[in-house]
């Protein structure tokens, strides 16, 4: 119990000098050792890394999940250390009370038929969405709070000692230049004024004090140099470590727009998907009995499962056909060949599509009334529509 008590003063001690000696540096009234420009450089590359990489992470998770109660539930249960429970995300919800009412409206009325495909569908943007918020939460997410929760409050435990390093320095510096200063002083102004040989003695007596002051004070301004340079050294080589966290969240970054992008493609693909659906079901409700007019035309027939694009619509009036079909080829020439790199696998949904692997070569080429977001692929005899949002066009 001594010993604790011992200890806790000594720090009380410690504490105190410290808080004087930097509040005189920061009122100009002690000298401050300065850190070498090479040191004070990274402090500050250090601290602009973990102020963005603060906003980043802040702004991408306002992003991924734009509720803040949600924010803030799985924030607790991150600090609980638990498992955050599966969260029904906005479209999959929305696509489910579209199915709960396709099935009040009646399934075969067109507008409980659409539902049900719009609603289908809008599950299916919901689980693209849920497969972007888990991978950018593993691949980029995870990253920034591991660099903030970890390296950077070790680099900040490190900056705080050698700044405590640092006044100690400064104090040391400080007394050994008061009790050299007291040495000249009585070296300078003895005191003979009495010739008693005891006020000899006592003179004698206070020079070797001082003069062991000066030595005490002087180990004790070499032992604080060298906690400093050992502190100052590993406290280097930690910021100098933030160059590989840049490495580390570049690749991240990187991570995340490529899972960006794969979710955008998915939704295009879903959209276009849906469009095509609906097309198909506004066409059998206006034209119950099909008729020749309304039949694809010839030229894209092979290829498109569905009507084309707006543009390209096949007029219902004969009269009006030829000048459509004209309008069309005027609009969309028909191109040469070009080799295409697969950027995504994908699974043909007809038998007039192409299916796809990821970094494949293949040939394509339009013709006049296709849809523009879709190509012809062609692979050895395979030949089918391929979507060119899953194409890297080649030259």
């Amino acid at each position: 119990m001594d010993f604790n008590v011992k200890k806790l003063a000594s720090g009380a001690g410690v504490f105190f000098t410290r808080a004087v000696q930097f509040t005189e540096e920061k009122l100009g009234q002690a000298e401050k050792t300065e850190l070498d420009p090479h040191l004070e450089n990274l402090i500050t590359r250090a601290d602009c890394t973990k102020n963005w990489t603060e906003k980043i992470l802040r702004q991408t998770e306002v992003l991924l999940q734009p509720n803040p109660s949600a924010r803030i539930e799985e924030f607790i249960y991150d600090k609980l250390d638990k498992k955050l429970p599966s969260r029904t995300t906005n479209p999959e919800l929305l696509g489910q009370y579209m199915l709960e009412a396709a099935k009040e409206f009646g399934p075969g009325t067109p507008y409980g038929s659409t539902l049900i495909t719009v609603g289908e569908y809008q599950k299916r943007l919901g689980g693209a969405e849920r497969e972007l918020l888990q991978t950018s939460a593993a691949g980029f997410l995870t990253p920034l709070r591991n660099f903030l929760e970890g390296d950077w409050r070790t680099i900040s435990k490190e900056r705080r000692l050698l700044e405590n390093r640092r006044l100690d320095l400064d104090i040391c510096k400080a007394r050994v230049k008061k009790a050299k200063l007291a040495e000249a002083k009585a070296a300078a102004a003895p005191d003979f004024q009495e010739t008693r040989p005891r006020n000899y003695v006592l003179s004698a007596s206070a020079s070797a004090l001082l003069s062991e002051e000066v030595d005490k004070a002087e180990h004790e301004l070499r032992v604080a140099q060298t906690e400093f340079d050992r502190q100052a050294e590993v406290t280097r080589l930690l910021l100098e470590g933030i160059s590989s966290t840049h490495l580390n969240h570049l690749r991240c970054l990187q991570d995340f727009a490529e899972a960006q992008a794969t979710y955008y493609a998915q939704c295009h693909h879903y959209m276009q998907d849906l469009q095509r659906e609906l097309n198909k079901c506004a066409n059998a409700v206006s034209t119950p009995h099909p008729t020749a007019a309304a039949c694809p035309d010839p030229v894209s027939s092979a290829f498109l499962s569905g009507p084309s694009s707006p543009g390209a619509t096949v007029s219902s009036q004969p009269s009006q056909r030829p000048s459509t079909l004209a309008m069309e080829q005027t609009q969309l020439p028909v191109t040469g060949t070009r080799k295409a790199k697969v950027l995504y696998d994908y699974d043909a949904h007809d038998v007039s599509e192409l299916s796809l692997l990821a970094d494949e070569l293949i040939t394509v080429h339009t013709v006049p009334g296709m849809d523009p977001d879709w190509l012809v692929g062609e692979r050895g005899n395979q030949k089918g529509k391929v979507p060119v949002t899953y194409l890297e066009l080649l030259s």
